[in-house]
């Protein structure tokens, strides 16, 4: 049988990594990247972190479970994790299953004969390496962990701004506003960070927006905020009549600083994990200026009538999903993301599996590792115990569960994988249980989606 193909070795692609080795699961992981870590290490090009970034989350909430961190920071820095995924990596013997320098540039099906799915027969994967040579690989399965935040989304404005224009992804370091009248559009968590960076370098700050945010605070009665309650969810309406509340008795309210009412409920959207931005409003370091009109120019208009010279422009305007390897036909896109059974599984159980794509206020790489765990376990039983993988893959023909959580969230493209982290992983640990154990053994092989019809064939060659 021909092994299963892994792409990334950011936290999704080592939780991956770790599932399969524990299942004995032959695979080949494939990273762009010199070493794993994925967007955390800001030396790989793809890298879209910063030097002024740490969690939003605590660490106890976000570690693998297996593995805790050895740090003592309960926000521990960009360069912290990167520390703990490469020892995460050495822990588990991670590496060894990886070619790394090495970006996958299309994974194909397999011709198939009649009415066979595309897929049925398994998958050819192509890549690059950094030295130019392109390798290719038949594999039963592939699973994709590349991540969700690497393709900017920028959005087209009317007119032109001549000044200096950069999207968040391509920001390092606040010494590039040194001296400069700089406007950030967006106050999303990485908007709201590079703010308060910028404040301290640039002759002025504005920030666009075009709707209210929810601020939290890191901590709460003096512990990290998102330890509290925890394993104790409270149904959605009780949680958020509580959390407005405490909210506005710790932070205040964000319209008096010049923010937009929200015109949603707490939680709708993802809070914005960061007060100083608050701090510095108060202290009159920044200001909060409508929605654009257009650029005229160094210019630009706001929707209000108002506007203002500057010297840089900051797109804080978030990210677009993209698996750019793969049709999109073969992972059901359905608008902004591709519709997914679990956020995982294709409909068809093409062999084709996503890694990661969820987002969730304090889901964690445990919530990935979990994701991991179950692709492991059904591609196991889809080798050794196919009518028990038969029936898991009929729960897909069913309605879906529902993982809200009881919350209504926004419309919006960034929120279309969006789950909520209690009902996700409940939903994810109780359909596990419906699998056999996936255990080590030294006679199985690599298993494809649908029971595996492909074998003797090669893995990568030159």
């Amino acid at each position: 049988m021909n092994p299963i193909a892994l792409i990334g070795a950011g936290p999704s692609g080592l939780a991956g990594a770790r599932a399969l080795s524990r299942a004995g699961l032959p695979f080949h992981g494939f990273e762009a990247g010199a070493d794993v870590g994925g967007l955390w290490n800001i030396d790989n090009p793809r890298s879209t972190m910063y030097e002024s970034a740490h969690l939003i989350s605590s660490r106890t909430t976000t570690e693998f479970a297996e593995f805790p961190m050895r740090s003592t920071a309960d926000y521990p820095s960009h360069r912290e994790l990167l520390g703990y995924f490469r020892d995460y990596a050495d822990e588990f013997g991670l590496r060894e299953h990886f070619r790394f320098g090495t970006r996958v540039t299309a994974v194909e099906p397999l011709p198939v004969e009649g009415g066979e799915r595309p897929g049925a027969n398994g998958w050819r994967l192509t890549a690059i390496t950094d030295d130019g040579e392109t390798i290719t690989g038949e594999y039963s399965s592939v699973i994709l962990a590349n991540g969700t935040l690497a393709e900017p989304n920028v959005p087209s404005f009317r007119g032109e701004f001549t000044g200096e224009l950069m999207h968040t992804s391509a920001y390092k370091s606040a010494k590039v506003f040194d001296g400069e009248r700089v406007l950030i559009i967006g106050a999303g968590n990485s908007g709201c960070d590079i703010a308060v960076d910028a404040v301290h370098h640039a002759t002025s700050v504005d920030l666009s927006v075009r709707r209210g945010y929810y601020f939290v605070p890191r901590y709460l009665f003096g512990k990290p905020s998102d330890t509290l309650n925890q394993g104790r969810p409270l149904p959605a309406p009780i949680k958020q009549f509580i959390d407005t509340r405490v909210l506005k008795a710790f932070t205040g309210d964000p319209v008096r600083f010049g923010f937009p009412k929200p015109d949603y409920k707490i939680y709708e959207s993802h809070p914005i994990v960061n007060t100083l931005i608050l701090n510095h409003l108060g202290q009159g370091d920044l200001r909060i200026v409508p929605d654009i009109d257009r650029f005229d120019g160094r210019t630009v208009h706001f929707a209000d009538g108002r506007s203002a010279e500057y010297d840089r422009v900051v797109l804080a305007t978030g990210y677009t999903l993209d698996y750019p390897f793969v049709a999109r036909e073969h992972l059901d896109w359905a608008g902004a993301s591709p519709s997914l059974f679990l956020n995982i599984f294709p409909p068809s159980f093409n062999g084709l599996f996503v890694l990661g794509m969820i987002e969730a206020s304090g889901i964690g790489w445990q919530g990935r590792a979990e994701q991991a765990e179950l692709i492991a376990a059904y591609l196991a039983a889809a080798s050794s115990a196919p009518e028990q993988a038969a029936r898991f893959r009929a729960r897909a023909d069913a309605p879906w569960p529902d993982l809200t959580g009881g919350y209504d969230y926004l419309g919006l493209d960034r929120m279309s994988y969006y789950v909520n982290k209690d009902a996700y992983r409940r939903t994810v640990t109780r359909l596990r249980k419906t699998l056999p154990e996936a255990s080590a053994s030294p006679t199985r092989t690599g298993a494809a989606a649908d029971a595996g019809r492909s074998a003797d064939r090669n893995g990568v060659r030159a």
